[in-house]
């Protein structure tokens, strides 16, 4: 029994000892952090771009055989346009080859921001159909950049890439400096 006091006491001993006193302080100064983030919504965007043009090209129209989960991810992805971008690529299509084929013959060109200019001379139904599509386009610029939380002017960069990437021989494409060249 006097052993157990003994270590008892001896463990009550080692335990005030082992104890240290912490004493917590606000600093005098507040403080700073500097947190820097870019997301990069490049890929968001990019895949939103590929949804789009595949209504307007009419890609995703296509009958060839398709994987089981490309079917799957492609009908998902498409069902999260809105209703106004997809009436915006819709109208798009209606006008597609119209526009490619004054696209191609030099008097409609693709800008580095993603619309469509005037190059050479048009009849009034024609300059329309430029109003139009630069209409449409800025609806669904607007839509992505909303949807992606990243600037229009971002979304019309990557998408005028795409734009003039496809566009037919012969079209005036504006380069990034703002010179103009035929494709």
């Amino acid at each position: 029994m006097k052993r157990t006091g003994s270590l008892v006491v001896i463990c009550l001993v080692l335990a005030f000892v082992g104890c240290a006193t912490v004493k917590v302080q606000a600093p005098k100064e507040p403080i700073k952090v500097d947190i820097s983030m870019r997301l990069d919504v490049y890929q968001h965007v990019q895949k939103d771009i590929d949804a789009i043009e595949d209504i307007v090209t009419g890609a995703g129209d296509t009958s060839k055989p398709q994987s089981f989960m490309g079917f799957l991810t492609a009908t998902a992805y498409a069902q999260e346009l809105s209703p106004e971008l997809e009436n915006a690529a819709l109208r798009r299509k209606a006008r597609y080859s119209e526009l490619t084929s004054l696209e191609g013959a030099g008097v409609v060109g693709e800008t580095r921001d993603g619309l469509v200019a005037i190059r050479g001379s048009l009849d009034a139904r024609a300059e329309q159909l430029v109003r139009d599509e630069n209409q449409d386009r800025m609806i669904i610029y607007d839509e992505i950049a909303f949807k992606n939380g990243t600037s229009v002017e971002d979304v019309q960069k990557i998408y005028a890439e795409r734009l003039q990437q496809s566009a037919p021989s012969g079209t005036p494409i504006e380069t990034k400096n703002g010179t103009w060249e035929t494709k």
